[in-house]
């Protein structure tokens, strides 16, 4: 027989980590602007935000192309105004998103790990089924050879008594 003993329930209950909500024990941890960089980055790269940019973009060149010369505030061709508004906003967003992003890669690599310790032990609980089903697999063939040996046995007994 095996002389592996298979781990308890308890054993293996024990080996298990507690429960843990891997975002909510991430963003304890974040500082004030790693908060809001984060709030940024998961706000800006959605579809209404660049629904928002487009309507601005439409509108401000809508205005400046086709309203009455005189309350025009960045008239056609010059866009300096817009240029300028644009690149500032690309210039702030940049960084703040590259930010998030760095947060939301270090939040996956946590979330990655607790996969990997959970893995791990799963494995160690398949093991320690796979060794009592070896146990069990063992016992029943020497029940089975048990039963074998006393049929064949009983049937020597009867095929020497009726010889008699």
């Amino acid at each position: 027989m095996n002389n592996e003993r298979p781990l308890s329930r308890e054993e293996l209950r024990k080996m298990r980590p507690s429960l843990r909500n891997l975002y909510i024990l991430q963003r304890e941890h974040l500082t004030k602007t790693q908060k809001i960089a984060a709030w940024i980055t998961e706000k800006v790269g959605t579809m209404g935000f660049f629904y928002v940019l487009v309507a601005w973009t439409a509108i401000w060149l809508g205005w400046n192309v086709l309203a009455p010369a005189e309350i025009r505030f960045d008239p056609f061709p010059s866009f300096v105004l817009w240029l300028f508004i644009s690149n500032m906003i690309q210039l702030i967003l940049m960084p703040i998103i590259m930010v998030g992003q760095n947060l939301q890669g270090y939040h996956s690599d946590t979330r990655a790990q607790a996969d990997f310790e959970l893995n791990q032990i799963a494995e160690k609980e398949i093991d320690t089924i796979l060794i009592h089903l070896e146990n069990q697999n063992e016992m029943m063939l020497d029940i089975l050879n048990k039963v074998e040996r006393k049929v064949e046995t009983k049937v020597k007994k009867e095929v020497k008594a009726k010889k008699l």
